[in-house]
């Protein structure tokens, strides 16, 4: 399903994106009703992905930090029962997202063509990093 999941994101246009979830429900759908119902309900909020140029969706496929911080967090308090208290909890989100932060100095793959697109597509002068 992942590989179907792919073509999608993969898909050049809006129009091809959407066969590609019609291919993706013919498959699946009669295993896994759900994941095609929930691409169907939210496809507006998708279609604006393929405003980008494939330089740019790469990026914003590959980096989404929030959710992984967001992730990491509940890790670490997911197998903890309790807190002695706020102090507690905070000092164990400092020291997490200090563990965390360090694995942010990893390049970014095809950055450089993702920057050019960006500067092309917004005219804005970018800050440099």
């Amino acid at each position: 399903m992942v590989a179907d999941l792919r073509l999608i994101y993969a898909s050049a246009t809006v129009d091809e994106a959407d066969a590609r979830l019609t291919e993706l429900e013919e498959k699946w759908d009669a295993a896994f009703p759900p994941i095609a119902q929930s691409w169907r309900r939210n496809w507006y909020r998708i279609i604006p992905f393929f405003d980008y140029s494939p330089e740019i969706r790469r990026i914003i496929c590959t980096t989404n930090a929030i959710e992984s911080v967001s992730m990491s967090l509940r890790k670490i308090t997911k197998n903890r029962g309790s807190f002695s208290g706020d102090k507690a909890l905070l000092k164990l989100f400092y020291l997490a997202l200090m563990n965390i932060s360090q694995k942010w100095a990893m390049p970014l793959q095809n950055w450089k063509a993702a920057l050019n697109r960006f500067t092309i597509q917004f005219e804005d002068p970018m800050p440099n990093r």
